[in-house]
């Protein structure tokens, strides 16, 4: 790619609008949306006993967008945790350590000491879930629970929608040899089917995702809000979610961008997206940034997605090579 004073001046149209997609959104955008977060866990806290609450998704990177990104709040139990008990079974009764001394001594004084939940761990989700409703109705006059995983609330004043999730900890076996709090999972409630779905990891996506955008300063992040901007102003109803976005820019060799002009970047997407697009073993092997998800093994809907979205960022690429 050429990149010269002429586009690092930004004078082209298609570079100015590559700089803008691939921007943070400024400061008071995000303190707002924080503080329409802030506003509905208040309410929850001052009508709720044993309830831990934090945030996931694109606001805490800073990936988010301006006018398409909510925040998403977990409202999470304090009755149970889901555990990995049979694989902490199996590491432990192995013959061949599959960690260290005191990881493995971790592991064995949590199984010695687990005691299983007694309780409906559903029923007591599914009561979480109509007590976040009720509250919620009484303090926001856009409140919609219709969704079986979310509540979606309108904070009229801040003009911002906030996502309210019902979930249970899930204490992995990362988690518990001591990797640290991001290693701690989550699994979220469906009230259509009344069952738990995961387990998630968003706070080790959300880890790593700093950490890697970190090092490569801020480009991995660069990236990111470049394809999701490209996504919504796009033409094409182009369905691809932030999760799916996020994994196809982490899955970038870090070495092939660390270094880059930022319009380089567009460069480096558009290859990314051109693989996944010809490569089906390339496709199916993608993973989510926590590890635990294939993104599109068997999934030809979500292919089609994206090979919409590598059409509009070969335009926007060949648009730069003029």
């Amino acid at each position: 790619m050429r990149v010269n004073s002429e586009l690092s001046g930004i004078d082209k149209e298609v570079a100015r609008y590559v700089k803008m997609a691939m921007n943070e959104v400024d400061q008071r955008y995000t303190q707002i949306t924080l503080e329409a977060g802030e506003n509905v866990k208040q309410h929850l806290k001052d009508n709720q006993i044993g309830i831990d609450y934090r945030y996931q998704g694109s606001v805490m990177t800073r990936t988010h967008i301006r006018g398409a990104s909510d925040i998403d709040l977990l409202t999470i139990t304090g009755k149970f945790n889901d555990t990995d008990l049979s694989k902490v079974t199996n590491i432990l009764n192995s013959p061949y350590p599959l960690y260290n001394y005191w990881e493995m001594d971790k592991l064995k004084r949590w199984k010695n000491s687990f005691s299983r939940y007694q309780g409906d761990a559903n029923a007591d989700l599914r009561i979480l879930r109509l007590d976040d409703e009720n509250i919620l109705k009484r303090f926001y006059s856009q409140c919609d629970t219709s969704k079986p995983k979310s509540i979606k609330v309108t904070n009229l004043h801040y003009h911002r929608d906030v996502d309210v999730v019902v979930a249970s900890w899930h204490d992995s076996v990362d988690f518990i040899r001591g990797l640290g709090e991001e290693y701690r999972g989550i699994q979220i409630y469906n009230k259509d089917t009344n069952q738990r779905i995961g387990p998630d990891f968003p706070f080790l996506s959300i880890s790593r995702i700093n950490s890697r955008s970190s090092v490569t300063g801020g480009r991995l992040k660069k990236m990111i809000r470049f394809l999701k901007n490209v996504r919504t102003d796009s033409d094409n109803n182009i369905t691809l979610t932030s999760f799916e976005i996020n994994a196809i820019c982490y899955d970038i060799p870090v070495n092939d961008y660390c270094n880059l002009h930022y319009l380089e970047l567009v460069k480096i997407l558009w290859l990314k997206l051109y693989h996944l697009c010809t490569n089906e073993k390339e496709a199916n092997e993608l993973k989510s940034v926590d590890g635990t998800e294939y993104i599109f093994r068997n999934n030809h809907q979500k292919l089609d997605e994206l090979k919409k979205l590598h059409s509009e960022v070969w335009n926007i690429y060949q648009e730069i090579e003029k």
